[in-house]
């Protein structure tokens, strides 16, 4: 960093910064922990000599956080993928289905705004499409926070809904699915080569969840990928130059993760792996009736609480997905 021409590339001496702060705040969060730990076998040590009930009640309440912040120290170390630290942009498409999935939409829609909040992030609707009749046809929402998109890959894939449908008289119990589709927010050192007379840009007037965010202007602005066929949208801004650059920035990272994943076909064709596509492939299943859990199909992990789960409280998905994920990579 004290390099004279440390500077002369401002975006890769601000990622390195970037980097070394992040190594910093591990090694201080470390030695913090540390210290936590000396500080309760101290008084652990105590205890044994005057078994004093508001010590005990204290080391108790210390030993609870101690614990909670070493499962935050180890999640921080399990997010280790090169995109992990950056925004999330999140997707949530119904499936066939009509009123049930797209209703579905929209509680995977308020699950996912309830769990960002508790995570301090800032949310952002940048597209929004409403159902015929309630929920929603598609939404994408920009996530921003630190570490966003590492915790939330996890929700990448098609989860399914069981329950007694509220829109069916006979009160029949309905399957309904929706996928949900996670994507990093590239930053500026990564440049993809995109053609501008491959893209159609279509502008139109702005109409948002509840009749949010109208325009009378034609300030939402929608591109299309002609050789791919990707479309992305965006209308929260209230300019259409801010629209055209957020939605942009969602194609970039359409682009860069199919890239990615034409990769994963190739290495799994060389390797003769078969990918398993289709709605049948379900990551997670949420049963309301004729009992109530939530299940991950990756990680067999579950829980009986399906109205916590539905509330945004999904830390225990991400964190037994991520240890899965790692088991993956080492098997051994």
């Amino acid at each position: 960093m004290t390099a004279p021409d440390f500077w002369d590339n401002v975006n890769a001496a601000q990622k390195l910064i970037d980097e070394n702060n992040l190594l910093k705040e591990k090694y201080d969060n470390f030695n913090q922990l540390v210290t936590q730990a000396d500080n309760i076998s101290v008084t652990l040590e105590l205890l044994q000599e005057d078994n004093d009930a508001e010590l005990q009640a204290e080391v108790g309440n210390d030993l609870h956080q101690l614990q909670e912040q070493l499962r935050e120290y180890e999640l921080n170390l399990l997010l280790s993928e090169p995109y992990d630290a950056h925004n999330a942009i999140l997707e949530i498409h119904p499936g066939a289905g009509g009123t049930e999935s797209q209703d579905w939409g929209s509680m995977l829609l308020r699950m996912y705004q309830r769990w960002a909040a508790s995570h301090h992030f800032t949310v952002e609707m940048a597209d929004y499409q409403p159902g015929d009749e309630a929920g929603l046809k598609s939404v994408t929402l920009m996530i921003k926070g630190h570490n966003a998109y590492g915790l939330l890959r996890s929700e990448n894939g098609v989860h399914r809904l069981v329950r007694i449908s509220p829109f069916d008289a006979a009160g029949r119990r309905h399957t309904s699915f929706a996928s949900v589709e996670i994507m990093p927010e590239l930053d500026k050192s990564i440049q993809l080569d995109i053609n501008p007379d491959d893209l159609r840009v279509d502008v139109f007037r702005s109409s948002g969840a509840g009749g949010q965010h109208i325009n009378k202007t034609s300030s939402a602005v929608r591109i299309t990928h002609l050789p791919t066929g990707i479309v992305v949208s965006s209308q929260a801004q209230r300019s259409q130059l801010q629209n055209r650059e957020t939605a942009m920035s969602m194609l970039e990272a359409k682009l860069y993760q199919l890239k990615l994943q034409e990769q994963k076909q190739k290495e799994a064709a060389i390797k003769g792996e078969q990918a398993d596509i289709g709605w049948g492939s379900q990551i997670r299943s949420y049963v309301f009736h004729p009992y109530t859990m939530v299940k991950d199909h990756r990680t067999n992990y579950e829980t009986g609480n399906g109205q916590a789960v539905m509330d945004g409280d999904i830390d225990d998905f991400i964190y037994h997905y991520l240890q899965w994920q790692l088991q993956q990579k080492n098997p051994d």
